[in-house]
């Protein structure tokens, strides 16, 4: 009787222990921004209206009427500014571009965020190591970005040389990756 017992409560204890375990390894592949958890299964839109630190980007992203493309197949790579990097541009400028009147302006600066591909912070380093110490790659926008590497860092240029840091990266949605930065790039 006690060699039964056993033998139903090894699996047992199996089975509950990975029934404990199971949820946080799960959870390990997910990331925190601003304060909400960033999940691997779901869209780039999906996870964004969650941060607490974009709330202006997923305004702008529903103004410019983005929403469904950001929430497509993809992939896509989307450096993503914080609504601190957007208190950085001079005043007004949110606002005004907010408005249905400056729509295909707003499109302009936000497509210009968003690259073809899923480049993870490794790729982006690599490529940048393999070109003496940059890379460039065209936005969705149709402009350049210039990413360069150094000293473990990455760092994105806008076509006006103004730099961005990518604060967070390789933040994986099911449609490509997010990396945070702390400055709004502007195009031409």
């Amino acid at each position: 009787m006690l060699m039964s017992f056993h033998r139903f409560l090894r699996p047992a204890a199996l089975g509950l222990a990975l029934a404990v375990a199971l949820p946080f390894a799960a959870d390990a592949a997910v990331k925190y921004v601003g304060g909400a958890p960033m999940y691997p299964s779901k869209t780039i839109v999906e996870n964004a209206v969650n941060s607490k630190d974009h709330t202006t980007l997923v305004a702008a992203v529903k103004a410019a009427g983005l929403v469904d493309t950001l929430s497509g197949a993809g992939p896509f790579t989307v450096f993503a500014p914080t609504n601190a990097a957007f208190a950085k541009l001079p005043r007004d400028t949110v606002p005004t571009l907010l408005k249905p009147e400056n729509k295909a302006g707003l499109t302009k600066v936000l497509t210009y965020h968003v690259v073809a591909g899923k480049y993870s912070a490794e790729d982006l380093m690599t490529k940048a190591k393999a070109m003496g110490g940059s890379v460039t790659l065209k936005t969705v926008q149709g402009e350049p970005l210039t990413i360069t590497a150094r000293k473990g860092h990455l760092m994105v240029t806008d076509a006006s040389g103004d730099k961005a840091k990518i604060t967070v990266s390789d933040v994986d949605q099911s449609n490509g990756v997010i990396h945070v930065v702390d400055t709004v790039l502007l195009p031409k």
